[in-house]
């Protein structure tokens, strides 16, 4: 009696050993890579001497491991939060895409890219590179800023900023629209 029950035991377990490398052998034969790990519904918490600078949302992020130069892809939009000391969201970045190397420590967001901050100042451009290191964000495409406050807009081509955005630069063929009671008051 015992044998038949440890019998049929060992006979299910076999089914389902089986079917377990069903399972695997499906999957890999879905061509899943070893090098690509992929999550949902991302957030990652870049910190500097445990204070919170940056938060990265993604719905999706495919992380590429190569020796010579990982990579995070974010093929279904990212936005980050830029913290200041009191934890306090004062920049934002929105795109459709982006690409972040590990080895460069640079962000490249394409596709409608917004970069606005707290003070109703928008950036908006289809590609921005946000450089880690130099905390500065910057393109060669053409920008268009709005800083409604003031009720200006302004166009050209090439960008550079602090991750601030207080102080920015526009490179070259600048145009727009500028309040011109700034420059009354500075004059009188």
């Amino acid at each position: 009696m015992i044998k038949k029950i440890f019998g049929a035991i060992f006979i299910l377990f076999l089914m389902s050993c089986s079917t377990k490398v069903e399972e695997i052998d499906s999957l890999l034969s879905e061509g899943l890579r070893s090098d690509v790990e992929r999550g949902k519904n991302i957030r990652i918490v870049y910190s500097d001497s445990a204070v919170v600078k940056i938060v990265i949302h993604a719905p999706v992020m495919e992380r590429y491991s190569d020796y010579n130069n990982s990579k995070d892809v974010f093929p279904k939009g990212i936005l980050l939060e830029f913290l200041n000391e009191n934890k306090i969201v004062y920049s934002w970045l929105k795109a459709e895409t982006a690409i972040r190397e590990e080895r460069t420590q640079k962000i490249t967001a394409k596709g409608n890219v917004i970069f606005y901050n707290d003070k109703n100042e928008k950036l908006e451009t289809p590609e921005l590179i946000w450089d880690e290191r130099e905390r500065i964000v910057y393109t060669d495409k053409l920008v268009r800023i709005t800083q409604a406050e003031k009720g200006d807009t302004t166009y050209g081509f090439g960008f550079k900023a602090n991750q601030e955005f207080t102080r920015f630069e526009i490179k070259q063929k600048v145009q727009g629209k500028i309040n011109v009671s700034d420059f009354v008051t500075a004059i009188n």
